[in-house]
């Protein structure tokens, strides 16, 4: 049973920081591409960033300089290190897995931790 378990997620102040962490299970993690999106009231989901197995990233660009993701692949973990938070950050954030070029059956979703940016 594949279960993705993020967790961090908390109200901050504008400029603040926090880091985010997914734990994953159930998922030979190395083959995997992990990555963070987020959801806010009204909007689309859309890809805050991922990371491939080898450690390539790629970021949305409103989150390019202040936002960093990174993985572990002994503990199965991704984190995400949010700096610089904006009240425009304010979501439900998902961590993802999925498997280039294999497909949505490959794809699995954690039930999202959620950040709020206010003063």
């Amino acid at each position: 049973q594949v279960q993705l378990v993020e967790s961090g997620g908390g109200l901050v102040q504008p400029g603040g920081s926090l880091r985010l962490s997914c734990a994953a299970s159930g998922i030979f993690f190395n083959l995997y591409r992990m990555g963070w999106y987020r959801q806010a009231p009204g909007k689309q989901r859309e890809l805050v960033a991922s990371i491939t197995r080898a450690g390539s990233t790629n970021y949305g660009d409103s989150v390019k300089g202040r936002f960093t993701i990174s993985r572990d692949n002994v503990k199965n973990l991704v984190y995400l290190q949010m700096n610089s938070l904006k009240s425009e950050d304010t979501a439900v954030y998902y961590c993802k897995a999925d498997r280039l070029g294999l497909g949505p059956d490959y794809d699995y979703w954690g039930q999202g931790t959620q950040v709020t940016v206010s003063s």
